[in-house]
Formats: C-alpha cells, sequence, structure tokens
C-alpha cells in the first residue's frame, strides 16, 4: 500500500526535465515552477509532498514551515548548501542530493582543467588567432611543457569524483594523494596524507568536498602559503570554498602559477564578481574558468532524474530515501 500521495514541486529547469526524465508512467501531480529564484508564496500554495530544486535554489525555513505535507525535498544536483537542513530536520522532511550521479562527468572536466593549466592553452590559443603560432611554438623549445603524468596530485575530498577522478588519472602515471576528513579506506591508487602535507608536496591540488562552515573560504592567505610555490589550484567543487581575492593575490606573486575553475561565488557569476574584478587582464592566460558545466551531461541527467525517482518512490511507501543529507 502507498504510504502518501506524491505530488511534486518541480523548481527545476522544465525542457531538461522534459528530455531526461523517464517519469512518464509515475502517477504523480507534477507542478512545474522553474529554475528561477522561488516565489516563496507560489511553491508554499502547492501543497505538494515532495521538492525537487536546481542545486543552487535557496529554499529557506519560511517555505519549509509553511508545508505540512512536505516530506522530501530533493536538490537535483550534488550540492545542498542553500537549502536550510535544520529546519528540514526540525520538521522531519528529508533532505537528499544526488551524490554520485555527474562523479564521472565532473571527474573529465578537472582532468582537462589540469591540461588546459599544464599546456598554457589559452594564451596558446590566442598566440595562433593572432597568427604568431612559429612563436609561441619557438618559446617551447626554450622552456617546454610539463607532462601530467609527472605532476603529484592531491586530492582534497575523496568521494565519488574523488575516485572517478583517480581512476582516470592513473593511466597518466601521477603520482596521487588525499585528504579525506572523514574517509580513510585504503585505495591501491592513492596515498592518504593529512592536509597541510598534501599542500606543501603537490603540484596540483583539486578540490572535492561540500560547502560546510569547516570548509568555507579553506584556500585562503594561510593555506595558500603552503602550497609549493608555483603550484595548480583546481575547483571543481564549490566557490564558497576559496577566498577568491587570496587565490588572486597567489597568482600575482607566483605562490600559484595557475588556477582552474568551474565555479566560483557568488552565483548567478556577473561581471562584477568580485574574482572577475580582482584578477588584471595580464594574469588571466593563467586561469581557465568553465560555467559550473562539469556534472551537466546528458548522461549524469538521465542518471539524476532515475535517482530522484528511486527516492521519491521509497518516501511514497514511507521507506527512508538513499543520500540524505540532513541527518534523518
Amino acid at each position: 500500500m502507498r504510504g502518501i500521495e506524491v505530488k511534486v514541486a518541480m523548481l527545476v529547469n522544465h525542457d531538461n526535465f522534459e528530455r531526461y526524465s523517464k517519469w512518464k508512467d509515475c502517477e504523480w501531480e507534477l507542478v512545474h515552477l522553474g529554475s528561477g529564484a522561488p516565489d516563496c508564496e507560489k511553491v508554499i500554495d502547492t501543497k505538494a509532498t515532495v521538492l525537487v530544486v536546481d542545486a543552487i535554489m535557496n529554499i529557506g525555513a519560511e517555505i519549509i514551515e509553511n508545508m505540512p505535507g512536505l516530506k522530501l525535498i530533493h536538490s537535483q544536483g550534488v550540492a545542498y548548501n542553500a537549502i536550510d537542513i535544520r529546519a528540514a530536520q526540525k520538521a522531519g522532511i528529508y533532505v537528499c542530493n544526488n551524490a554520485g550521479v555527474n562523479a564521472r562527468a565532473v571527474a573529465e572536466l578537472t582532468v582537462m582543467l589540469m591540461l588546459t593549466l599544464l599546456k598554457n592553452f589559452r594564451w596558446n590559443e590566442d598566440m595562433v588567432y593572432a597568427g604568431k603560432q612559429i612563436e609561441v611554438k619557438n618559446a617551447c623549445f626554450g622552456n617546454g611543457l610539463p607532462e601530467l603524468g609527472d605532476q603529484k596530485i592531491g586530492l582534497v575530498g575523496c568521494g565519488a569524483i574523488g575516485y572517478q577522478l583517480a581512476a582516470m588519472l592513473k593511466p597518466f602515471g601521477c603520482e596521487l594523494f588525499y585528504y579525506d576528513a572523514y574517509a580513510k579506506t585504503a585505495n591501491p591508487d592513492m596515498t592518504f596524507i593529512p592536509l597541510e602535507e598534501l599542500y606543501a608536496c603537490c603540484d596540483i591540488v583539486s578540490l572535492h568536498v561540500p560547502v560546510t562552515p569547516e570548509t568555507t573560504n579553506m584556500i585562503n592567505d594561510q593555506s595558500l602559503q603552503l602550497f609549493i610555490r608555483g603550484a595548480l589550484l583546481i575547483n571543481t567543487a564549490r566557490g564558497e570554498l576559496l577566498d577568491h581575492e587570496a587565490v588572486v593575490r597567489a597568482l600575482k606573486s607566483g605562490q600559484l602559477s595557475g588556477f582552474g575553475t568551474d565555479t566560483l561565488a557568488p552565483e548567478p557569476v556577473l561581471s562584477d564578481n568580485p574574482f572577475l574584478r580582482a584578477l588584471p587582464e595580464e594574469f588571466r592566460r593563467r586561469v581557465s574558468i568553465s560555467p559550473h558545466i562539469g556534472g551537466l551531461t546528458a548522461g549524469s541527467y538521465i542518471r539524476t532524474y532515475e535517482h530522484i525517482r528511486k527516492n521519491i518512490e521509497a518516501v511514497e511507501r514511507g521507506e527512508r530515501p538513499d543520500c540524505v543529507v540532513n541527518g534523518l
């Protein structure tokens, strides 16, 4: 017997849902509200039992406390820091994310950012467009480009993305290290070391942790001073992990030789973003930025909606869903 009648308020991109979900046979009432900033009254008025929300959407206590029938809030992505998980826990509402569904896609983008910076891709491409192909090629005779396989790489956080990334990097021949505050499971492809040691020995540091009070601004002036001078920093996790102005200072001083990121804070990233404002034009060749698209692949979307569907079905049966992030 079904435990609840399911009404789902969809606060995600409608075209994306229609293209990649396989919910046609579900007997659920779906209310599509779009993926923009939520209108609290409209969300509350749906009287939904489930909210499916964009990963960076703010779902605060006002919504949670005024929806007595709500059983589940499900992030469309991995992030959930914009959801008031304490208010949801107090109300007995599950908050779930899609941990792992985009791991392969994000790992691929992480490798791309590493290679883009190691090969000076942005500057080299600009030189070709400027008709200076021979000039840049001759420069490489005097100062050869580094190979990924020669790098010591440190992964900060070793969940699903970290494991996928390690598997992709292994064939290159990289020496791999990792730090994770919660998982120290033996992995033959990586060596666990304390965080400060990782900073101090790795040529490339790659971030793969969620945003928590402990990880917010974990990359700052103090932690960057622990890095090998000239190291590369990669962030395909969340922009809130970094003090971006400290990153700009490290680029200017040479403490960092490059920075590759898929995400900046705050989002959406506008032209007056603090990082973009602080980064001088002449340093942009040492930075590679993608518009937070690491997990936005067709395969990830298909896995995302299938996972959300299974979790809604679990709640419908009165069972605990998977990937609960608020302690229920």
